[in-house]
């Protein structure tokens, strides 16, 4: 099991590289329709469950594997079933359609229990056109006094903000992350994985007395579906904000939104995700 910061993100990188592509019958890797086959490892972590950051993580990195002219544009998961670590994720891939500008392509994640995870994707070939953005500016990244530790991301992180205060705030986070350095075309992966870890306790924070540490306790909660928008190439190893909201909590779900958000402002990506969140007692 990983015992540093360094373990966890050299762990977390092999897990990005994917063991594949092995054509399925009948599929192809030139332009148009076709299927692959990948294999991913997961990460060591503590508990028997898969995060789900892996698994968007390893489908960003399955869909541009069979449209390597492209990047993600979007991409849609679900999450029917819980996955377990102590078996590889399957990745079967079916591209739709491939053109000059754009590429579809749907990605199943499978288990010997069955599908854990499936994903529609859509894929852009870099073009330049107008530039405009409309959202609040962004603050300075703060110092190092505001150093936060969250297991799962193994890279700096900085917020003003509390995430696990009991006291009952509002619905909306603040995070600053920056990895060690890492390669260019590996940032939407890095950036979807971080994606899924504070949306639930952001959601939580209006409740007084509970937190995301009363996991388990106070609440139950698994990710259901998440969505992701990239709009502009970006690095991970620069300071990004991830800025969200959660506007409601209803039915035992919450949802919640975010941006992704260089230091000088420029906006990256978008995402959402939907979560079961059943509360105790």
């Amino acid at each position: 099991m990983p015992t540093s910061v360094t373990d966890l993100w050299s762990d977390l990188l092999a897990c990005l590289d994917l063991d594949g592509p092995a054509p399925a019958p009948g599929g192809g890797s030139g332009s148009g329709s076709g299927s692959a086959h990948f294999a991913g490892r997961n990460q060591r972590l503590t508990y028997h469950r898969l995060f789900g950051g892996q698994l968007l993580a390893q489908f960003v990195r399955a869909a541009t594997a069979v449209c390597p002219d492209k990047s993600v544009k979007s991409l849609h998961a679900l999450f029917p079933r819980a996955g377990g670590s102590d078996e590889p994720v399957r990745y079967e891939v079916e591209r739709h359609h491939e053109g000059r500008a754009f590429a579809t392509a749907t990605i199943t994640a499978r288990q010997e229990a069955g599908v854990i995870a499936t994903a529609s994707v859509s894929l852009h070939a870099h073009e330049d056109g107008a530039e405009l953005q409309t959202v609040p500016g962004v603050p300075p990244v703060p110092g190092p006094e505001h150093e936060v530790k969250l297991d799962l991301l193994p890279w700096e992180t900085r917020s003003a903000g509390e995430l696990d205060a009991a006291a009952a705030g509002p619905p909306e986070y603040e995070l600053w992350m920056r990895t060690p350095d890492a390669a260019p075309e590996l940032a939407p992966a890095l950036a979807a994985y971080a994606t899924d870890l504070t949306l639930i306790g952001t959601a939580l924070r209006p409740l007084d007395g509970v937190s995301q540490n009363d996991a388990g306790k106070a609440f139950t909660s698994a990710v259901t579906s998440h969505s992701l928008w990239f709009h502009r190439p970006f690095r991970t190893d620069d300071w990004l904000l991830l800025r969200q909201h959660s506007p409601i909590l209803a039915h035992g779900r919450c949802f919640g939104r975010g941006d992704l958000l260089t230091a000088d402002g420029a906006l990256v990506a978008s995402y959402a995700q939907e979560a079961l969140l059943r509360l105790k007692g």
